[in-house]
């Protein structure tokens, strides 16, 4: 069942990860302004928040079977509706019920997976979900570049479609006879919101996530920005690209996995995004291509620590009954901070090398405060 779970997580993630080379350009084929087209890049993002958190609410109160389900035929639905888009604004609509169906999936896929792992194993499996993602963001930037090149950006969501619908199907026989059991009073509990922002393990796990995805937008933003700027061609951005993925995938599935179960989550957490913001630091000063690969190694290190260790962080601070609500905010966080991490440097203006230095210094401010001592607090 699990092996099952990370297929869908793949497919998950793989689907967002191939609309980011095609979309803007998409978008622009269409007669899209630039207004418009930016518009167009992160409407996905802005109704994914909210589907995320509509999925984490209902997965607390049917149980995280009916969502997913119902996110993965919803999402190869709305994929299909691309075919039909001959406007920007009709493709502005689109992107909004493609990331809000989308947004249901994630938290209803990391609980189902959450409540089926033995909490002495959480570490392990998270980095196993983790290298999934990591594949899917290796796979699919690629897929969808080259097969759009040679078709259509519809038909490469088509084929998306195909496969998250397919999974749907599946899920329907595979996962109904493994539902949670769920008894009326752990059914109709009730938590509110400003209990998850008030628990120190889950407040640092959502801002984790945050920053994590911010660092992300920055590296989307800004080093194609620097590789073009040292004189090099956009062949390198993706090479760069896809040595950081591997890294993390590999970190992921090395027995260096183990460390997740042996070592505290906080200490782990600070560790990754540590190595992350130096990294950036590492760009900002790089002359030369030997230092940006250096460079994103040590990002895809600090990565491969840091995705396990908010989700074994999360995990360690609720329990069965709300932890589809806590999901739900822990991805609306990412987000956020994939529109908020290019956005903000564009408004602040601080050019390519300020850019990675302000983010650098953040992600090692946050990573010194990640680590101090808070009461320890399970929601139940």
């Amino acid at each position: 069942m699990k092996k099952f779970i990370y297929l869908i997580i793949f497919f998950s993630f793989f689907d967002l990860f191939t609309q980011l080379p095609v979309m803007s350009t998409y978008a622009k084929s269409l007669g899209a302004s630039a207004f418009a087209t930016g518009l167009a890049v992160g409407m996905y993002s802005l109704s994914n928040t909210f589907g995320n958190i509509i999925s984490g609410f209902l997965t607390d109160r049917r149980g995280p079977f009916i969502i997913l389900l119902t996110g993965l035929i919803t999402t190869g639905i709305s994929l299909l509706l691309y075919n039909w888009v001959t406007s920007p604004t009709l493709l502005l609509c689109v992107r909004f019920i493609h990331g809000l169906f989308a947004g249901l999936i994630v938290p209803a896929a990391f609980t189902f997976l959450a409540n089926a792992t033995e909490q002495e194993k959480r570490g392990k499996g998270s980095a196993i979900s983790g290298a999934f993602v990591g594949i899917a963001a290796i796979v699919g930037p690629a897929f969808s570049g080259i097969l759009a090149s040679r078709t259509s950006v519809p038909f490469v969501f088509n084929i998306t479609a195909s496969c998250i619908g397919l999974l749907g199907i599946l899920t329907f026989f595979l996962l109904k006879s493994t539902q949670f059991k769920r008894t009326k009073s752990t059914a109709n509990v009730y938590v509110p919101v400003r209990v998850f922002f008030y628990n120190p393990g889950i407040l640092k796990s959502f801002t984790g996530a945050f920053f994590l995805m911010f660092s992300q937008g920055v590296i989307a933003y800004l080093l194609p920005l620097k590789v073009q700027a040292l004189g090099f061609d956009s062949r390198l951005s993706g090479t760069l690209m896809s040595v950081f993925g591997i890294v993390a995938v590999l970190v992921f599935l090395l027995p260096t996995n183990r460390i997740f179960d042996k070592v505290a989550p906080i200490k782990t957490l600070s560790i990754g995004i540590g190595l992350m913001g130096i990294s950036q630091l590492i760009i900002s000063q790089a002359n030369s291509s030997t230092f940006l690969y250096l460079a994103m190694v040590c990002y895809g290190i600090g990565f491969g620590f840091l995705f396990p260790s908010l989700n074994s962080l999360l995990i360690d601070s609720t329990t069965t009954e709300i932890r589809g609500k806590a999901y739900g905010y822990f991805y609306a966080f990412f987000s956020l901070g994939v529109v908020f991490g290019s956005s903000l440097l564009g408004w602040l203006s601080l050019g390519v090398v300020g850019g990675f230095i302000f983010t650098g210094i953040v992600l090692l401010l946050f990573a010194s405060v990640i680590l101090l001592p808070n009461k320890k607090t399970v929601l139940s």
